[in-house]
């Protein structure tokens, strides 16, 4: 876990941006000892936002099985999957 307070944020943009991008971790800025802000990079934000959304979706599934919504096998859905790449191409 990075932390900094926030003088160095102010006081040395660059190299807080840098650390940022380079370890791809979240750098914790504290204000008078208490925890303030949680900065990261754009790329380890997005990633980590596209986890979440596979997240969500898995849990998604698994509630919906759990309920007993119709579920599909690996084969059964590669069919589906093909007869609708063939419906597109024709």
């Amino acid at each position: 876990m990075i932390i900094k307070a926030s003088a160095t944020l102010r006081n040395d943009y660059t190299s807080i941006s840098n650390m940022a991008k380079e370890t791809k971790e979240p750098i914790y800025i504290t204000k008078n000892g208490e925890g303030d802000l949680v900065l990261m990079s754009i790329d380890a934000f997005e990633k980590r936002e596209q986890m979440l959304t596979l997240r969500e979706k898995v849990l998604q599934a698994e509630q919906e099985r759990v309920t007993g919504l119709e579920t599909f096998s690996v084969s059964q859905a590669r069919k589906q999957l093909r007869e609708r790449l063939n419906d597109m191409r024709s």
